[in-house]
């Protein structure tokens, strides 16, 4: 997660880290494979999960390590939350506007494309229509940019970086609100490793981590958040 072209090297730095720390594991990370061949692989030492993934199908067949704090605008450590937007040409002033609305979402089984948007929306009783599957939070900015949807939620860590790295597309958009925090991208190993071990081993490595890297990762420490501080949130309807 979070491994685009500008954090390649950052990521890669990282994990070279982590696997020194550890004294074992794969020379390089496995970049472009399915991610659900990865979570559920048998020898998996260290990747990183969404929330929604883990509660709903991973809980019981990996195991958590802790979860990395970004530390994001009016969010605990170890959290995060989702950035609702919508065209800056938009007359859409507040959340209740969105009623009948299409939203653009990244992946059915995404916390913050999907699951968040689709709880806060339901607390402020703001019914929405399902806009186009994205395949990614990007893909969502720019389907309110092109019209094709009329809002998007996108994880709020991603928006940073888009607005950082794309300003050609966030500049044409306007954040509306934000949603209520929930935790964040859990790192998880498979049941076969000693996952106190590698939450040990990460810990060290980000202290290590360069400053530059950890700007760009926007990386400041590990959480020990327990299991079911994402087990406890309900599963969204699918879309």
């Amino acid at each position: 997660m979070y491994d685009y072209p500008h954090t390649h090297t950052a990521n890669t730095l990282l994990w070279s880290l982590i696997r020194e720390q550890l004294g074992y594991g794969p020379a390089e990370l496995t970049h472009n494979s399915d991610p659900w061949d990865i979570w559920q692989s048998p020898d998996l030492v260290f990747s990183q999960t969404c929330g929604l993934p883990f509660r709903a199908r991973l809980h019981d067949k990996v195991q958590l390590i802790g979860t990395p704090d970004y530390g994001l605008i009016d969010c605990p450590a170890g959290h995060y939350n989702s950035v609702i937007v919508v065209s800056s040409a938009s007359t859409i002033a507040e959340l209740k506007s969105l009623t009948g609305q299409s939203m653009a979402y990244n992946d059915g089984l995404s916390q913050s494309g999907w699951a968040a948007p689709q709880a806060h929306l339901r607390q402020a009783n703001t019914p929405f229509e399902t806009g186009p599957c994205t395949g990614s939070h990007k893909a969502s900015a720019q389907a309110v940019v092109s019209g094709e949807a009329d809002f998007a939620a996108i994880d709020a860590l991603t928006w940073e970086m888009l607005c950082i790295h794309f300003p050609a597309v966030t500049n044409k958009l306007r954040v509306l609100t934000r949603t209520v925090p929930t935790p964040a991208l859990p790192y998880i190993t498979s049941m076969s490793q000693d996952a106190a071990v590698i939450a040990n081993a990460v810990d060290s490595a980000m202290k290590f981590l360069p400053a530059k890297a950890r700007e760009t990762l926007h990386l400041k420490e590990l959480v020990r958040l327990a299991p079911s501080a994402y087990l406890e949130m309900p599963l969204p309807t699918a879309p």
